[in-house]
């Protein structure tokens, strides 16, 4: 059995201006194939120095022991601030701790039982959708990724005309927007224009005109009394803790945004591997599609807990194709990382993509291998170099949801199609907003006998 696509890397030695170049057409090759087994690496440029660590003690002091001491880059917010505003993504300090105050409880283990009935519904609507032949699944991923966001956010589905204006739009900027645009490279004034393309920034004004409408309603519903109890709701009634405020609707906007964004773009990228990793590895395939049909007609809440192997390849693609294949922090302090001294400013690069491929923690990395988070090593190299949610204090608060999701949908898609590659169809992973494919990912579906 073949080893799942890959992109190769850059040559060891470029200039800088090349590198930039590189880096806006894929982050993945534009970088060295040493990064791969690297414990730290240095990178020095005109304007700036980072440092991509790559070894899970320096790792754990970066988002778990001291993370106050590493904000968000602000080099990060360059290219999405545009969509994301001042989102909980993109700020730090008080502003971050206070808007985190607010949506954490929405995403708390109870909510998502609540959640679990409009994205089954998704999860349905999906498989419905799906037909016998070749189909592009990448579109069909982003489709149902799409249709969870707006049933459980919003109790609207994705046949609503508001919510399919954002989904078309969201499509145009997440292919036209790199991860981090030139501002992020250079030491750009605040008066200068940052360098966004022009169809980026009017997808983003298009996606934020159709949020604050949506925004509005809601605010408006919440008054009257007549709003649904689902995730907008929730959000936009709960107080801060300590000031008892809540969010306005230019905030509320932000947050819908990076919701949107974090809830629906990752989640399709990783459903979209995971759909071709079980394609092209039929006997995994066959073993989770019997996991399924022991269920029974119809998936609970309760029955995700036996859905281990289906959970395990989400899981797996997740580690292999990694949605944010890398996190910028900035050094707020001066201090030694292995024999270096880091300054203050300097970049602090944490690259899921490559910590999940390092065979000093993995066991044949780059081979896909959902059983082996049930050995003792799996399970270990999970604890200490698994970052696909990021760690700490700003783990992504829709983890949890992330992995029902993703668990669910492979589910019923399972249970109802056969999975087969297409002859000539090699997907080429590249970094857009999150981990894509260059030219698409084409699968064939065959319907399984009932």
């Amino acid at each position: 059995m073949s080893l799942p696509p890959k992109p190769a890397a850059r040559p060891e030695k470029v200039s800088f201006w090349r590198y930039l170049r590189l880096f806006r057409a894929d982050i993945l090759s534009a970088q060295p194939e040493k990064l791969y087994r690297a414990k730290m690496a240095e990178y020095r440029t005109p304007f700036f120095r980072s440092f991509l660590i790559n070894e899970p003690d320096l790792i754990r002091q970066v988002l778990r022991e001291r993370p106050m001491e590493f904000p968000k880059s602000n080099r990060v917010g360059e290219g999405l601030r545009p969509l994301l505003g001042n989102s909980v993504f993109l700020t730090n300090g008080a502003t971050w701790q206070r808007q985190r105050r607010i949506i954490g409880p929405a995403f708390e283990g109870g909510r998502l039982r609540d959640t679990f009935p409009a994205m089954r519904d998704a999860a349905r609507a999906a498989v419905a959708r799906l037909y016998e032949g070749t189909i592009e699944i990448e579109a069909e991923a982003s489709h149902a990724a799409a249709d969870v966001i707006f049933r459980t956010l919003f109790s609207i589905p994705i046949q609503h005309a508001l919510a399919a204006e954002v989904f078309d739009a969201f499509r145009t900027y997440q292919r036209s927007q790199p991860i981090l645009n030139l501002a992020a490279f250079l030491p750009l004034p605040r008066w200068l224009p940052r360098g966004h393309r022009r169809q980026t920034r009017a997808a983003a004004r298009l996606i934020r005109d159709r949020i604050t409408r949506l925004t509005a309603d809601r605010m408006d519903a919440i008054r009257a009394g007549t709003a649904p109890d689902d995730l907008a709701t929730k959000i936009m009634t709960m107080r801060d803790p300590e000031t008892g405020a809540c969010f306005d609707t230019e905030e509320m906007v932000d947050q819908v945004a990076i919701f949107f964004l974090a809830g629906h773009e990752t989640s399709a990228a990783a459903l979209s591997w995971a759909l071709y990793l079980l394609a092209t590895h039929p006997d995994i395939q066959d073993r989770a599609a019997a996991e399924v049909t022991a269920l029974g007609t119809e998936i609970t809440f309760s029955d995700l807990s036996r859905l281990r192997l289906t959970r395990d390849v989400f899981r797996e693609a997740l580690r292999l194709y990694p949605p944010v294949p890398m996190m910028v922090r900035a050094a707020g302090v001066e201090t030694p990382f292995r024999n270096r001294s880091v300054r203050r400013g300097d970049q602090i690069v944490i690259s899921p993509w490559h910590l999940h491929r390092n065979d000093r923690y993995w066991a044949n990395p780059d081979a896909f291998d959902p059983d082996r988070y049930t050995t003792q090593a799996g399970q270990q190299a999970a604890r200490q170099a698994y970052y696909p949610f990021s760690a700490g204090p700003r783990v992504c608060p829709g983890a949890g949801f992330a992995m029902l999701e993703g668990t669910l949908i492979l589910a019923e898609i399972l249970r109802a199609f056969h999975l087969a590659p297409v002859d000539g169809e090699t997907p080429i992973p590249v970094a857009y907003l999150t981990v894509r494919t260059r030219d698409g990912l084409f699968l064939t579906l065959r319907r399984r006998a009932k």
